[in-house]
């Protein structure tokens, strides 16, 4: 059962959505908006358009009926329909039609929207379909990222708090005490995606839990200690995998001399920032690291319990929508919704920590864990049926969102999911031990 909401609060982040759909496109060149044909991304042109018809499908026709407003939208959007690979080579609308094209989809959907509480179906899809558009915001950015594109310009909604970004590193462990608890989200959820369904106890046992995400820093001394060299770090995929891909260090740096490395950022390199977290890198990349510092990444039990669980009365615990209770997310908590354009330190946002003290659980980087993705006991696919059935037991499970992720779509509950030889996406990782 999804809560119902206003339908200003609807209307309000269908028109977020937008607004960054548009300044994620705006300022590239014809050329730039189709782009070479790269297995992990789209070409800019079709996204949004299949952003525009995922939400007239998904509403306007599968629910309520209408018409279709494009004569060849479903021969060229469906993304389940249309190969990857012949996406570049269709007889695409021009981005001016494509543009107007999403305007009458959203004006439409804005119009039939009464005042007042949304009806529960109403609800849900038009909270889903905005999120899947984030989705694909996101997507958008590690598209210009991989063709290093310049940096796109965005345009607050509002007021920001200032928060302090070079703060530094922030070391150690925290104690994670073990216990029972709800893997998953509960049917009362305000919102949830299907693959959170449902609340299931499990038990963990206690394990220590990295305070921070490893750092540029950190990740660093392993490839300068050989670490994509010696085979000893890698499992057999993994090995496979760096092989083949030719790996030598995160797929964004280069050496600038001797122990120098640089890092790019979109179209401009930088020196590495020693004490922002990794990013870019694969699950491969990832394990390996923690072989190599005696360590391992948390299961999706534990980084879920650390993210989740908050003292209550009585010296029992209860389980929070975030890290730090069931405030939404603010600047002050996490760096999340991409006005940064980037990283920050670790040892920043501390009023996000959780109750033990680990910080950016929620935000900067996704975190892969060490579990493959699977369904829960009870999982039912939602009314898009091919958003997780299909990756279950292919893919591997992240948390936490990104610096990129936007803040009203992310909990402590959220699943994300990718191959894990995947690092164009604005994946870090931190690390965990038993005790």
């Amino acid at each position: 059962m999804t809560l119902r909401v206003p339908t200003d609060h609807l209307v309000a982040i269908m028109q977020s959505a937008r607004r960054r759909t548009l300044e994620l496109v705006a300022g590239l060149t014809a050329e730039q908006l189709i782009g070479p044909k790269v297995p992990t991304v789209n070409p800019l042109q079709w996204e949004i358009g299949h952003v525009g018809w995922f939400h007239e499908y998904f509403i306007l026709r599968r629910i309520y009926g209408r018409a279709p407003l494009l004569a060849r939208g479903d021969a060229l959007y469906d993304s389940i329909a249309v190969d990857h690979d012949t996406r570049w080579d269709l007889p695409l609308y021009s981005i001016e039609e494509t543009l107007d094209y999403l305007a009458r989809v959203h004006g439409t959907l804005v119009d039939r929207l009464d005042a007042g509480l949304a009806g529960e179906e109403d609800s849900f899809i038009y909270q889903f379909t905005t999120f899947h558009e984030d989705m694909h915001d996101e997507a958008f950015l590690w598209a210009r990222q991989t063709h290093a594109y310049p940096a796109p310009v965005f345009h607050a909604d509002g007021p920001r708090e200032v928060v302090e970004h070079d703060t530094g590193s922030l070391a150690g462990d925290a104690e994670i005490p073990g216990g029972k608890f709800p893997l998953g989200s509960p049917p009362h959820a305000a919102f949830l995606f299907d693959n959170e369904k449902w609340a299931h106890v499990v038990r963990v046992e206690p394990f220590r839990m990295a305070r921070a995400p490893v750092t540029n820093a950190e990740y660093q001394a392993f490839v300068d200690d050989g670490g994509y060299a010696r085979r000893k770090y890698w499992d057999d995929a993994g090995w496979a995998w760096r092989v083949e891909a030719e790996a030598a260090h995160p797929v964004y740096w280069r050496l600038d001399g001797p122990g120098r490395w640089q890092v790019r950022r979109f179209d401009t390199w930088h020196p590495l920032p020693p004490h922002q977290p990794v990013i870019h890198v694969c699950w491969h990349e990832a394990n390996a690291y923690c072989r190599w510092a005696e360590r391992r990444l948390p299961t999706e039990a534990e980084w879920e319990l650390a993210a989740s669980m908050r003292p209550a009365a009585r010296g029992e615990l209860r389980k929070a929508r975030y890290p730090w209770g069931d405030e939404p997310p603010r600047s002050r908590h996490a760096n999340l919704d991409g006005f940064a354009l980037g990283c920050v330190d670790v040892a920043a946002h501390p009023e996000g920590d959780n109750a033990l003290g680990v910080r950016q659980l929620i935000g900067n980087v996704w975190e892969w864990t060490q579990d493959t993705f699977n369904p829960f006991p009870g999982f039912s696919p939602d009314a898009y049926k091919e958003y997780s059935e299909p990756l279950f037991g292919k893919t591997k499970a992240l948390r936490g969102g990104a610096w990129t992720t936007r803040a009203r779509m992310i909990t402590s509950t959220y699943r994300n999911f990718f191959e894990p030889h995947r690092r164009d996406i604005f994946a870090g990782f931190r690390t965990c031990a038993s005790t």
